[in-house]
């Protein structure tokens, strides 16, 4: 398997390096630095507690965990994140609390499961998303008159299928 160096500072006390669950999984566990609460409708930056140098060439997705979206209605605002090779800064993750307002009293570990709506507590070390290294050519795009006289034009979209 191809290892790819991408070096990080650690910037906040008690920070935990991403690492893979296992050996062959695609997304690395990230996890807060902070404790943080998040109300229904909210959204806000955890940090990670780290910055990264990521080779040119490549970038880094934040991407959801499927249980803590199945579990809870808690979802990254901008899935997937991207973290650029320029990037130098510390990373944080934008998270959405999509509770309804009116539950906004009940407060939730981030362990919960049953998709409940509340205000969650989310503690430092909590696994909040993930990381993914992805190879990022860049384009150059040459003009012409008519894109359909290259390749197969498929003849629509959104929704040009059908739903069966």
């Amino acid at each position: 398997m191809e290892k790819i160096n991408v070096y990080i500072e650690l910037c906040r006390e008690g920070v935990e390096i991403p690492r893979y669950a296992n050996i062959f999984d695609a997304g690395m566990d990230v996890c807060a630095a902070v404790d943080a609460v998040i109300e229904p409708g909210e959204t806000i930056i955890i940090p990670a507690g780290f910055k990264l140098a990521i080779p040119e060439g490549f970038e880094i997705q934040v991407r959801p965990r499927s249980g803590l979206s199945f579990k809870t209605p808690l979802r990254l605002s901008n899935s997937p994140g991207t973290i650029d090779s320029g990037y130098r800064d510390e990373v944080g993750i934008l998270m959405t609390n999509t509770s309804d307002k009116e539950d906004k009293e009940i407060i939730l570990p981030l362990s919960s499961s049953g998709n409940k709506s509340g205000t969650y507590d989310i503690k430092k070390g909590d696994r909040i998303a993930q990381l993914v290294l992805a190879r990022v050519p860049q384009i150059e795009f040459i003009k012409i008159e008519d894109v359909r006289t290259i390749g197969t034009d498929r003849g629509g979209g959104f929704g040009s299928t059908g739903v069966k």
